[in-house]
C-alpha cells in the first residue's frame, strides 16, 4: 500500500497548503474590507461634523459633543493647521498640540475634499485611522484606533482556522478513502504482473472497474491468457524436442560460445563417460585429438565431419556444426558395433574360405589322380575314401553354417519341454562312440546328474545338439585314460538348470576362453583340423542356449581339463520368443 500512502501524503500536503492559504488570504481580505468599511463610515461622520461646524459655533464643544455621540475621536482644524477642537483633549491642552497642516489626511482633504491616513498616533500612543474632510471653516477629522480591527480580524481568523481544521480532517478522511480506492486496483494489477513475471501463470486480476483501470485489468487478463497458452505450447514443444533428443541413439552435445557444455543427451553421456551436470567446461571432455579438433573448428564458425575418432574404447563418427550465437553442436554416432560386425564379416569370409579350401584342394587333387588310368585299385580306394571324408567335412561345415543362419535370423525357435538329461546323455554317448570310435576308445564317458536337477526345460533336439557338440569337443581334446562327464546342477538363484560337460583334457589358456564361442575360432587350428572339427560347434551351442533365454560359461585350467556349461531357464524365467517347431539339423 505504498501507493496509497504516497497519494494520501500528497493530497494531505495540498489540502494543508490550501487551508493555510485560505486562512491567510481570508484574514487579509477581511482586514481590507473592514478598513474600507470603517473608512467610509468615518468619512460620513466627518462630513456630518463638518456640516455642524458653522460660524459662531464653539469648535471645542462641537468636537466633544460629536465625539461623545459618535464614540470616535473628533478633531477640528482651522485653515492654519491649528487644532481648535479635539474630543480627546480639554481646551487648555489644545495649545500644546502640534500644528496639523502637514498631516497627510489634512493635506489630502484640503486638496481633494477627503483625506485618509493610517499611522501611529503621537498623542494616543497607538495606531490610528484618520479620515478628514474639507469644511467651510477648516478641516473636520474623525479617527478610530485600529486595535479593534485587529481583534475582529484575529477572531475571524480563529473561526476560519477552526473551520479549516474541521474541513482538513474531513478532507483527509475522504482523501485516505480515495487513495485506497485508487491504489487498490493498481496494487492488485502490480501483484498479478509480478506473479506472471515469476512464472505463476494462474494469477488473474479480479477487479471489474470502469474506465482506464478496468481496461488495463481486462488487457492484463487477456495478456495472461495468451502468455499461459504460448508458454504451454513452448513447454510442449520443448518437452517433445527433449524427448526426441533423449530417444536418439546418436549422441548430441551443445556447447556455448564460452566453451561450456550446456546440453547433452543420455547417449552422449554414455559415449563420452560424462556424468557431470551441465553446464561444465569442454576441458572435462575426453582428450581425443579428433574430437577436440572438430569442436574447435565448429566454435570458429567452420563445420567439421564426419570424422572418425576412438573415444573411451569406442569408434565414433563425429560431426560438428557451428551455431549462430558462437556456440557449436556435435553429433556422435557409435560405429563400434558396425566396425566389429565388419571385422566379424571379414574374419568369417576368410575363415570359411580357408575351411573349405583345404577339403576342396584334397578332393580336387585326388580327383585328378583318379582320372588317370594307371592308378592301382588299392590307391583308388584310398583316394575315394579321402574324397568321401573331405566331402563329409564340407557337408558338416555347410550344415553348421545353415544352422547358425537359421538361429541368428529367427528362422528357428525352440519348443521347450521338460527333458530327462540322463536319457539325452546316453543317446549322445552312443552317437559319439559311433562317430568318433578312435577318439572315444580310450576315454571314459560318464554322467553326474544332480538329484535336484534331473530335468531341463529345453527343446529336446537343441539339447541333444548342445550335448553332442560339447561331448565331441571334449572327446577330441581328452587323451586316452581321461574322462568326459555330462553333469547337471540347479541354478543358485532358482532360475533354471545348468547342463554341462567337463573333461580332464588338455585345457584352454585363459586368454582364449572369452573367444572360444566365436565361429571358426580355434585355440590350436592345426590340431582342431586334424581332430575333424568344423570350428562352429561352440558357436552353435551359444546361439541355441541364448535362443532359450539362457547363457553359456566356460572354465578351464591348462593340463587339467575344461568345463563348459549352459543355463536353461525354467518356464517362468524364459524370455525367448514363442515356440515354433524345432528344425535344427543334428550335427
Amino acid at each position: 500500500m505504498r501507493l496509497a500512502r504516497r497519494l494520501f501524503a500528497g493530497y494531505a500536503l495540498v489540502i494543508t497548503v490550501l487551508v493555510i492559504l485560505v486562512v491567510v488570504l481570508s484574514g487579509q481580505r477581511l482586514a481590507r474590507q473592514l478598513l474600507a468599511r470603517e473608512t467610509d463610515q468615518l468619512a460620513r461622520e466627518a462630513r456630518f461634523v463638518a456640516a455642524q461646524w458653522v460660524p459662531g459655533a464653539d469648535a471645542d464643544v462641537l468636537a466633544h459633543t460629536a465625539g461623545a455621540a459618535l464614540d470616535h475621536r473628533v478633531t477640528l482644524i482651522d485653515p492654519t493647521g491649528r487644532v481648535i477642537g479635539d474630543s480627546d483633549f480639554q481646551a487648555d491642552a489644545l495649545a500644546q498640540l502640534e500644528n496639523h497642516s502637514t498631516r497627510p489626511e489634512v493635506v489630502a482633504a484640503r486638496r481633494a475634499g477627503t483625506g485618509v491616513a493610517k499611522r501611529p498616533s503621537v498623542s494616543r500612543g497607538d495606531s490610528e485611522l484618520y479620515v478628514a474632510v474639507r469644511a467651510p471653516l477648516g478641516v473636520a477629522r474623525v479617527s478610530v484606533s485600529t486595535a479593534a480591527f485587529g481583534a475582529i480580524v484575529s477572531g475571524e481568523r480563529i473561526d476560519v482556522l477552526w473551520s479549516a481544521l474541521l474541513a482538513l480532517v474531513a478532507a483527509l478522511g475522504l482523501t485516505f478513502a480515495f487513495a485506497r480506492a485508487v491504489s487498490r486496483p493498481i496494487v492488485e494489477l502490480r501483484d498479478v504482473a509480478q506473479g506472471l513475471a515469476a512464472g505463476d501463470l494462474a494469477r488473474r486480476p479480479s477487479l471489474s472497474a470502469s474506465g482506464e483501470i478496468g481496461d488495463l485489468g481486462t488487457a492484463m487478463h487477456r495478456m495472461a491468457e495468451q502468455l499461459a497458452g504460448r508458454l504451454s505450447e513452448l513447454q510442449a514443444e520443448q518437452d517433445l524436442l527433449a524427448a526426441a533428443i533423449e530417444s536418439l541413439h546418436e549422441g548430441l552435445l551443445a556447447v556455448n560460445a564460452h566453451r561450456q557444455v550446456v546440453r547433452l543427451n543420455e547417449s552422449a553421456r554414455r559415449l563420452l563417460r560424462a556424468a557431470r551436470p551441465v553446464p561444465f567446461s569442454t576441458d572435462l571432455l575426453p582428450r581425443d585429438a579428433v574430437l577436440r579438433e572438430a569442436l574447435s573448428r565448429a566454435l570458429a564458425g567452420e563445420g567439421a565431419g564426419p570424422l572418425e575418432a576412438t573415444v573411451e574404447g569406442r569408434t565414433l563418427s563425429v560431426t560438428a556444426r557451428p551455431l549462430g550465437d558462437g556456440g557449436a553442436v556435435l553429433a556422435l554416432l557409435d560405429l563400434t558395433a558396425t566396425r566389429r560386425l565388419e571385422a566379424v564379416r571379414r574374419d568369417f569370409v576368410a575363415n570359411v574360405s580357408h575351411e573349405l579350401k583345404t577339403p576342396l584342394t584334397v578332393i580336387g587333387g585326388f580327383a585328378e589322380t583318379l582320372a588317370a588310368d594307371d592308378v592301382p585299385l588299392a590307391q583308388r580306394m584310398q583316394f575315394a575314401e579321402a574324397i568321401r571324408t573331405n566331402t563329409e567335412r564340407m557337408r558338416r561345415i555347410v550344415d553348421d553354417l545353415l544352422d547358425l543362419s537359421r538361429i541368428e535370423s529367427g528362422g528357428w525357435r525352440p519348443n521347450p519341454v521338460m527333458v530327462n538329461v540322463q536319457t539325452v546323455a546316453d543317446e549322445v554317448f552312443a552317437a559319439t562312440r559311433r562317430a568318433l570310435p578312435e577318439n572315444a576308445a580310450g576315454v571314459r564317458l560318464a554322467t553326474d546328474i544332480g538329484a535336484r536337477a534331473p530335468l531341463a526345460y529345453a527343446d529336446p533336439t537343441a539339447l541333444r545338439q548342445v550335448l553332442t557338440n560339447l561331448v565331441d569337443n571334449a572327446v577330441r581334446y581328452t587323451p586316452a585314460g581321461g574322462t568326459v562327464t555330462v553333469f547337471t546342477a540347479p541354478d543358485g538363484d532358482g532360475h533354471g538348470t545348468w547342463v554341462g560337460v567337463r573333461d580332464s583334457g588338455i585345457g584352454i589358456a585363459t586368454e582364449h576362453l572369452s573367444r572360444i564361442f566365436e565361429r571358426f575360432y580355434r585355440v590350436d587350428p592345426s590340431r582342431a583340423r586334424d581332430a575333424g572339427g568344423t570350428g562352429l560347434g561352440l558357436a552353435i551351442v551359444r546361439h541355441l542356449v541364448e535362443a532359450h533365454g539362457g547363457r553359456v560359461e566356460a572354465e578351464s585350467i591348462v593340463g587339467r581339463g575344461t568345463m563348459v556349461r549352459a543355463l536353461f531357464p525354467t518356464a517362468g524365467e524364459r524370455a525367448a520368443p514363442p515356440a515354433a517347431p524345432s528344425t535344427v539339423t543334428p550335427s
